[in-house]
């Protein structure tokens, strides 16, 4: 008897809730989907990147920009090791002008760097480069 008597009312209130129900459904999948999409966007930009990265350092002409970083500097205060794609070089009492040169003729060559050290001795500088391409 109370069945028949608010029997409207409860259609409309289970219509409700299956109305909440899937607008709260349609929400998180959109924001799913435009989180995918960023996702998708990301790994792209990521792809194009190594690509980029791929094409630099395959250049042949990467060795003889490194070969510059020996004849940068005059030969008494270098020892160089140059082992296929890999060099191991070793400065001694360089001046602040030619780390300076030095250093910015390292971080344009497009070379991985495995170590720089370099160390304040007095008025001159030391430096100890690993790198490979």
């Amino acid at each position: 008897m109370i069945w028949k008597r608010y029997q409207n009312e409860l259609i409309a209130l289970v219509a409700f809730v299956l109305l909440l129900g899937s607008y709260g459904y349609k929400i998180t999948q959109v924001a799913s989907q435009s989180e995918a999409m960023t996702g998708a966007k990301h790994s792209v930009g990521e792809i194009k990147e190594v690509i980029a990265l791929k094409k630099i350092w395959s250049d042949k002409k990467t060795s003889k920009k490194v070969d510059k970083l020996q004849a940068l500097i005059p030969a008494s205060k270098v020892k160089w090791s140059n082992k296929s794609k890999k060099v191991t070089a070793s400065y001694k009492g360089l001046t602040a002008t030619e780390l300076n040169k030095l250093v910015t003729k390292i971080l344009n060559v497009p070379v991985e760097i495995q170590k720089l050290k370099i160390q304040k001795i007095a008025s001159s500088y030391d430096v100890e480069f690993k790198c490979k391409w």
